[in-house]
């Protein structure tokens, strides 16, 4: 028997359409071969029933970037930043990520852009050196306004991890941040160096560039995406105008819709809606937008992310049965698992089934929080 055949057993294993409340499951070679109820058909680990689930697939995080810049103008070695950064996910329970990387460049503002590229660099390093528990792609967040994206983009979009591109647009007045003032306070509390007439220029030059470079950058990005089979993500859709948009483009997943009305319309044209753990978690969007709550109980939400907390993703897969009424923990456990996963492209994991990739993780609740006490991926212990 190698390290990667075992049994599990004694497991409330979470499968995608139903919870198995005492069973058991097989691995060999790092696939799942076998799992049923009740004892197991030998003897295996015991779990003291626990949670089994499959490890969290997560596919827009840019938690990266506060190991990468741990303080303001403090640059950490890429490849150690990496690991820490990796070491997190793996033990909040997720074993597949798609890395968020920023596709621009922007002075005057003190955020981690124009990095990408030595980011995607340690990734790669870090991976090839066999120091990573997750299994690591690629997400270029592109924002469309800014001059140098799509030359940017294109120095990144044949590397072979590159999973996801997204479209986004946060000019002053738009989107997410219709209420301009959202984006005032949003920069003052993340920087708190930057004073109004330092705002009043800032929005002056994204306003312009949106209207130099908004509309020929976003045809060009789609159409790179295309030639390239690269699915699409759109971004803090509001509007009707939005999600007509994103339909012409075919885009597969919408992060962050703002509004109940682009849900809606984005629901009927089958694209993959996405929404904020932290939002679920915290009760409400920080930004004043609609809940991921409420989305969930009309029937519209398909994903979760992270985004900028790496436990909130488990975090929400727990919670949401118990805050939003007709929600069962399998069907809270597909929009972290298998939903993520076949969005972009991944058929070989996301769920607990014969065949699949042996990604897994045992997961003790207590006092409503769930705790990672130990990961699987590919068969092989990693945390």
């Amino acid at each position: 028997m190698t390290s990667q055949d075992h049994i599990i057993s004694n497991a409330r294993v979470v499968l995608a359409d139903r919870v198995i409340e005492r069973g058991w499951l097989a691995v060999a070679d790092g696939r799942i071969v076998e799992f049923g109820e009740g004892g197991a058909p030998e003897r295996g680990e015991d779990i003291g029933g626990d949670l089994l689930m499959p490890g969290l697939v997560e596919l827009h995080t840019d938690h990266l970037e506060a190991h990468y810049v741990p303080r303001p103008k403090v640059y950490w070695n890429p490849i150690a930043a990496v690991v820490s950064y990796d070491g997190q996910l793996a033990t909040c329970g997720i074993t597949t990520v798609l890395d968020s990387l920023r596709i621009w460049r922007e002075e005057g503002v003190e955020e981690v852009d124009g990095e990408a590229e030595t980011l995607a660099n340690a990734i790669a390093a870090a991976r090839d050196a066999g120091l990573l528990r997750a299994d690591h792609y690629l997400h270029l967040r592109c924002e469309v306004p800014m001059p140098d994206v799509v030359a940017e983009a294109q120095e990144l979009i044949e590397r072979p991890d590159v999973r996801l591109l997204s479209l986004m647009d946060h000019t002053p007045g738009q989107r997410q941040f219709r209420d301009e003032e959202k984006l005032r306070t949003y920069y003052r509390g993340k920087k708190g160096g930057l004073s109004d007439a330092e705002l009043d220029a800032l929005f002056e030059k994204r306003i312009r560039y949106q209207n130099e470079h908004g509309e020929r950058n976003y045809r060009a990005l789609v159409d790179m995406a295309r030639r390239h089979g690269m699915p699409l993500a759109s971004h803090d859709d509001t509007t009707l105008d939005h999600v007509q948009e994103a339909i012409q483009n075919k885009v597969a997943i919408a992060e962050f819709p703002t509004t109940m009305e682009a849900a809606e319309a984005l629901h009927r044209a089958d694209i993959r809606v996405m929404m904020g753990a932290p939002n679920l978690v915290r009760g409400g969007s920080h930004s004043g937008n609609v809940a991921t709550a409420v989305l969930a109980e009309a029937g519209l939400l398909d994903v979760l992310s992270s985004d900028y907390v790496p436990s909130s993703l488990l975090m929400a897969a727990i919670a949401m049965p118990r805050v939003v009424p007709g929600i069962d923990l399998a069907t809270s456990v597909r929009t972290v698992t298998r939903t993520p996963a076949e969005a972009v492209g991944f058929h070989d994991r996301g769920e607990i089934a014969v065949g699949k990739r042996a990604d897994l993780i045992r997961v003790h609740v207590a006092h409503d929080v769930p705790a990672v006490r130990s990961v699987w991926r590919d068969g092989d212990r990693v945390a």
